[in-house]
């Protein structure tokens, strides 16, 4: 199996451009490249049935975020506060990722 990469990384802020959440912004809280997928917080929002474990004795309904494919967020530009697309650029011979609007480096 093939490792994809991704234009996101865990921490990023992202905004939802498509799909039930569109518009909503939400940190990275995982990405999953090997479905192409990431979990955004807030975004997409299951409702699990959790049978009552040593954890949590009490079981029930729980609320947590699903997955939701890489294609469908944007990150948002730190300057601009508005979705941009990813560029990358070599500086000091490392690859940072850059954000197109504005020009500035994403990767601290």
């Amino acid at each position: 199996m093939s490792q994809n990469k991704l234009h996101v990384k865990q921490g990023d802020t992202v905004k939802v451009i498509s799909g039930k959440d569109k518009g909503k912004e939400g940190k990275i809280l995982q990405a999953i490249p090997a479905q192409s997928r990431v979990l955004v917080e807030g975004v997409n929002m299951v409702k699990k049935h959790a049978k009552p474990s040593q954890s949590n004795p009490q079981g029930g309904i729980l609320n947590q975020e699903a997955p939701i494919h890489v294609s469908n967020v944007m990150v948002v530009d730190p300057s601009t506060n508005e979705p941009t697309r990813v560029g990358f650029k070599v500086e000091d011979g490392k690859k940072i990722r850059i954000a197109k609007k504005s020009g500035e480096a994403l990767d601290k």
